[in-house]
Order: structure tokens, then sequence, then C-alpha cells
């Protein structure tokens, strides 16, 4: 059995001397190195910027959207989109455990997980795609995928019903690193909060900031501020454009009093909110982009061009414990593991 790279880079074809996110071209074949376990993949989880731009791609028709997607691992042996450059993650039972890992993971033949690496650098091969769950950017297929030594994962939880934990897991990024961020008596600022991952943030959000800080919704319909109000998870709600700065700046400035943010995250996946986010902050405050529509080149010169100093982080899909403190809040909170069961299992 061949032997493999802990980071994957002996399935790139290319360019050359690059790691498998940012190739362009990865080796799909699913016969395992020796440090390498096959899965058995029963559902993708679209990353929600790439699923959206797939779907207007294809004008929300169901079979156009699997010839996009087939297309995409035809090209580069990896789910991961053109476009936006993202991929999302997967659910799945593992086949074979190379003999290298033996003693390194607990993992064994049978075991249902959930990768958390991007399908963006995940070998993987799709013989069907059996069903498209578009409003929630899941994806059932028959196909198997690669994970890396290095690929770190989610044994799937007894508790919780698969497809909801695998929704959960997929944006867990983003609630655990808001529980790192966000500090007692913060004002926080979440964009997209009426969303998949936005929600999980205002839920962390309030427990972190505590009864002497702020947590402020922003969403971009009535319909999802309503639902969130609804939960009690933020202290103020309003709807606006967040591609629109100048009116972002404005609601957060007349729900702070002026004072504007410690704390913004943003969640939405679409282009050009880069300019609300920093404008919704102090100017010595922190910016969180977890969406994966962010530019960093325009957080960066946009930031420079108004005079700013804040702190921008790009988001990190991965945090120690990420999973867990994700799954913990469908355990804590009845009301939003209720909602999550109607809008995304």
């Amino acid at each position: 059995m061949k032997k493999g790279c802990p980071f994957g880079t002996h399935r790139v074809i290319e360019p050359k001397g690059v790691l498998p996110q940012p190739a362009t071209k990865i080796d799909n074949s699913m016969e395992i190195y020796d440090n390498e376990i096959l899965i058995d993949v029963k559902t993708l989880n679209v990353d929600s910027a790439s699923f959206t731009q797939i779907k207007e791609e294809a004008q929300g028709d169901i079979e156009k959207i699997k010839e996009i997607m087939m297309s995409i691992v035809a090209a580069r042996g990896k789910h991961q989109n053109p476009v936006t450059g993202s991929g999302g993650m997967l659910i799945g039972t593992v086949e074979k455990v190379g003999p290298a890992l033996e003693g390194k993971t607990n993992l064994k033949v049978g075991d249902k997980l959930a990768t958390l690496v991007s399908l963006s650098l995940t070998p993987l091969q799709i013989d069907e795609i059996k069903e498209i769950r578009k409003d929630i950017d899941q994806v059932d297929i028959k196909g198997k995928a690669i994970l890396f030594e290095s690929g770190i994962y989610a044994v799937m939880p007894t508790d919780i019903p698969e497809n909801l934990a695998l929704s959960v897991l997929d944006v867990a990024g983003a609630p655990a690193q808001t529980a790192k961020l966000v500090k007692p008596s913060d004002t926080v600022v979440i964009i997209g909060g009426g969303g998949k991952s936005g929600m999980l943030c205002l839920y962390e959000a309030k427990k972190r900031a505590g009864i002497t800080g702020k947590v402020i919704c922003l969403g971009h319909s009535e319909k999802s501020v309503a639902r969130v109000k609804n939960m009690n998870l933020a202290d103020e709600y309003f709807t606006a454009d967040a591609t629109n700065a100048v009116e972002v700046m404005e609601k957060v400035k007349e729900a702070t009093n002026g004072e504007m943010a410690d704390v913004v995250i943003n969640c939405v996946n679409v282009p050009n909110t880069e300019m609300a986010s920093i404008l919704a902050a102090k100017d010595d405050g922190l910016i969180y982009f977890f969406s994966m529509a962010t530019s960093f080149t325009k957080a960066a010169l946009g930031a420079e061009g108004i005079g700013r100093d804040t702190t921008m982080i790009i988001g990190n899909g991965y945090t120690k414990g990420h999973g867990e403190i994700a799954l913990q809040i469908m355990r804590e909170s009845e009301i939003l593991r209720k909602t999550y069961e109607e809008l995304y299992a």
C-alpha cells in the first residue's frame, strides 16, 4: 500500500507543490493510501454560498443543479465551487481505515461520521445524485470520499437525528468562534442572524455577553427576523440590506446610541457585505467574517479606505471543540432545536 502525506499532498494533480484545498485538480481514485480513511458517502451538505450560486446558475432546476455538481467533481476531483471556492461537508460510514492510522484514530469500519473539513479539499466520487433538498443545501448521493490523516471529523451523535446533526456541524465553526470572541458586556451585531449559522451565533453571543451586554440581530427579511424574535435570541432586531453599508451603519448607530458594536459576526451567503460589517463596528472593534462570500481584498482595502483600525478575522471553520459546542446548543435550547428540525432537517 502506498504511503501518503498527512495533509494529502500526494493527491494533488495540479498545480504541483500546493495542498489539496487550493489545488485545481486532485486525484479522486478510491484506492486508499496507508494513512487515509475511505468513506461511503450518504449526504453532502453544500456550503451555503456555493449552493446559492449553483441554484442561481441553474435557475432552480434540479436536473441542472445535478449536472453542475457532477461537472465540478469531474473537473476537480472534489466539490469545490469554481466561483465561490468553497465546498461544504459530508456524512457517511467508514468503509476502510489505512493501516498507518492504527493507534492514531478511534474510528473503525462501520462508524457513522461527519467530516469537519471542507469538500473543497476532500477527494470525492459521485456515482449518482439521489435527492436534492435545495431549501437546506443537502444532497443525498451514492459515492465515496477520502479523509486525510490530518482531517477532522465528528462521530455522529446518537441523541440527534443525522440530518439535523449535519446541518449543525456544517456551521459549527461560527458559534464556537463566537463563544471565543464575545466577552461579558460586549455589544454584538450578527449580520445574517436569521440564517442557519446566524441563529447559533446569536445564541452563543447572548450567553457570552450576559445581561450587561447587548446582542443585535440583522436579518434580510421580516420573516427571518420575526422567527428569531419569537425565540428571544437577541436584544434588538432589525431588517436591512447587508450590501447597503450606510443603511446598516445607521440602524446599528440607532440601536447602540451611536456607540456601535464591539464585535460583528458576518454570517451572510452573498457578496459585498464587507463594508456593512466594518461600519457596524467601533473603530477598535472586532469583525469575524464567517461568510464564504467574503472578499479579503474588499474587507482590507475597504477598512483602509475609511480609516478604520478594526481587527478583522477571516472565518476559520475549525476551532477546538467546535462540533461539540454546536451540538450542545441543540441539547440546551429546545426552541432552537425545534426550529432547526423544521427548517434544516
